[in-house]
Formats: C-alpha cells, sequence, structure tokens
C-alpha cells in the first residue's frame, strides 16, 4: 500500500472495519436476479447509454471496495451533449454510502440508483447529479456465460446483466429517452492496475443486445475474449468464434492511445463498430483509472440479417500517475 493511499485511508481506519473480502470461487456462480452487495474486494454497478434521438450519451458508476478489511467508496459520471460537442464530468468521493437488496439501492452522497420493486420488470430509478432518469427493463437479468470476466492471471468479476432498459427523464434538465445497459461485477481484480480491457455493449436492430470483452494485463497481452449475445427471449448465449480486430486509434490529451474502431466478427456474422466521438476520455481521481467511454454504432450482418448497432464502449488505458492525481501510478 502506498503512503497516497494510507493518507486516503486513515479517517476509516479510525472509524470503520469490515471482515475480509471473500475469495472469488468460479464453481459458484451468482444467480441472475442477484443484484445486491456482496463482500468483495471490488465491486460495481454501472448504467450507461447511447441515446442518438436525443443526441446524448451518459455513464454512471457506483464502486465499492475492500482493501484488507477496509471500505472505501466511489462514484462518478460523464455526460456527453452531442449536438454541441461536449463532454462534463463528476466524481462523488463522500464515504457516505449505503447498499441494500432486494430491491436494489445503492446510495452514496445524494446520488442514488433504487429498483422500485422487487419483480424483474420494476423500474430503476437513477437520481445523480445532471441524471434524473427512470429505468425500465424489457429483459431480465442475465449472468453472462461463461459467468465472470478476467482470468486468475489478472482477477476475475462475477459479471450479471439487465442488457436492455427503456430510459425516460432527463439529463442536465434536458429531455431524455432511449435505450440504456446496466451492469454489475463483482470480485478480486484491481481494475487499471492488474487488469485492462475493451468492453463494448451494444443494441442490434433485430431486438438484440451484445456484450464484448477483451481483457489484458497491464503489458498489453489478451488474456480472455469473450462475447455472449442476449437474444429477444431473454436468454444470455456464448459467442463462438469470436474475434475483435483493432482498426482506427486515438491518442488523447493525456498521451494514451484508444483503439476506437474495431472489427468484430464471430460464427453469428461480422460487425463493424466506431465511436461516435473520439475525445471520451475520463481521467478518474477517485478509482485511479484513465479509460475512454463514450457511445458507439455500426452495422453488419447478424444471424444472417443485416443489422444496426448502437451502444457504449470502454477502453482502459491504466493507473492515473501521481501527476494526474493517482494514487498508484508513477
Amino acid at each position: 500500500m502506498t503512503r497516497t493511499l494510507l493518507l486516503l485511508l486513515t479517517p476509516l481506519l479510525m472509524t470503520a472495519c469490515i471482515p475480509q473480502a471473500h475469495a472469488f470461487d468460479p464453481a459458484n456462480m451468482p444467480a441472475p436476479r442477484a443484484l445486491g452487495p456482496n463482500n468483495a474486494a471490488t465491486e460495481w454497478w454501472y448504467v450507461s447509454g447511447y441515446l442518438p434521438e436525443t443526441k446524448q450519451a451518459f455513464h454512471w458508476a457506483q464502486f465499492k471496495v475492500n482493501y484488507k478489511g477496509i471500505p472505501y467508496f466511489a462514484s462518478h459520471l460523464a455526460v456527453t451533449d452531442l449536438n454541441a460537442g461536449t463532454l462534463s464530468f463528476q466524481e462523488e468521493r463522500r464515504q457516505d454510502a449505503t447498499f441494500a437488496f432486494p430491491p436494489l439501492k445503492v446510495r452514496q452522497g445524494d446520488w442514488t440508483l433504487t429498483q422500485t420493486g422487487s419483480a424483474d420488470t420494476a423500474p430503476f430509478i437513477l437520481n445523480a447529479g445532471p441524471l434524473q432518469l427512470t429505468l425500465t427493463p424489457q429483459k431480465g437479468p442475465v449472468v453472462h456465460p461463461p459467468g465472470y470476466s478476467g482470468t486468475a492471471e489478472v482477477g476475475r468479476l462475477y459479471y450479471q446483466s439487465v442488457t436492455r432498459l427503456a430510459l425516460s427523464g432527463t439529463i442536465a434538465g434536458q429531455p431524455a429517452s432511449g435505450i440504456a445497459w446496466f451492469d454489475h461485477q463483482w470480485g478480486d481484480q484491481t481494475p487499471g492496475q492488474a487488469a485492462l480491457w475493451d468492453w463494448f455493449g451494444v443494441h442490434l436492430s433485430d431486438g438484440s443486445d451484445l456484450m464484448l470483452y477483451r481483457v489484458k494485463t497491464p503489458a498489453g497481452k489478451v488474456v480472455q475474449l469473450a462475447g455472449s449475445e442476449v437474444g429477444a427471449d431473454g436468454v444470455a448465449r456464448e459467442v463462438r468464434g469470436l474475434t475483435m480486430t483493432p482498426q482506427r486509434t486515438w491518442v488523447s490529451p493525456s498521451g494514451r492511445t484508444y483503439v476506437l474502431d474495431w472489427t468484430v466478427a464471430s460464427e453469428r456474422g461480422t460487425l463493424t463498430l466506431k465511436a461516435v466521438r473520439d475525445q471520451q476520455e475520463l481521467l478518474s481521481k477517485s478509482t485511479s483509472v484513465a479509460y475512454w467511454e463514450g457511445a458507439v454504432q455500426g452495422d453488419g450482418t447478424w444471424g444472417g440479417n443485416a443489422v444496426k448497432a448502437e451502444g457504449m464502449g470502454e477502453f482502459v488505458g491504466g493507473a492515473l500517475s501521481r501527476a494526474e492525481g493517482g494514487l498508484f501510478g508513477p
């Protein structure tokens, strides 16, 4: 543990201590409906969406960390106005958080995600800064095959999603509507340090939803390539024969290089996925991670049919340096 992290956690050491995190067990997969908190080293809930009709995109994430019995909480959100071509980013660092299930309730400071009932179709209410949204599941929760992301080498995270939610409400005071994506992951992985990744959550025009995950070591070696398709029947199935081929890259103002355009191929078909806007890098001081998070779109052939794809991409660029406000970097 670095001196910087010790200074950050000292107030918590004086006020709170929790049992050490449970070890990840690949033989013990979660139930799809179990969206609540776990005693894990790393856990997060995530809601994002590309809303082409209202020219918006957003990303909200809540993190819960158990560092050797010391709790730590962080949440942040990003809002992209595609009309104005602007990105805003906010972080919540107050160590005032609660988590409950069922139904799911996640809170840090004044930011909350609450499901209004215990049924799978019960709407979620997300009230976080500029986000005032109602998210109504159109499919039930799933566990993505093989049940987790990552490997023993870089750490593993159980992986659940509600892949398609009807969205209504306001973003930064402007009407918002479209389709959103919800993720819940937890396990023993340390993002940005032990593991990097390239991820997509996209909605296809045929009514199916596609999750793509390319997990890497900090040196860039790919250790896992996973894909999951959630059909109109709400069942998550492995995407077999998957490849994700990098195409166009972009160098951010921080000097990091991100692949923003991709070719995806599998036994189900071939897609091209491209960033809607390049300048979507987030430098999160609360999690000490740099990553690109933004809207993507594309087209191709899937399941024998021509399809359009719209959704979000997330590409992790690594840990923040000390000069950038990071806790662990050089």
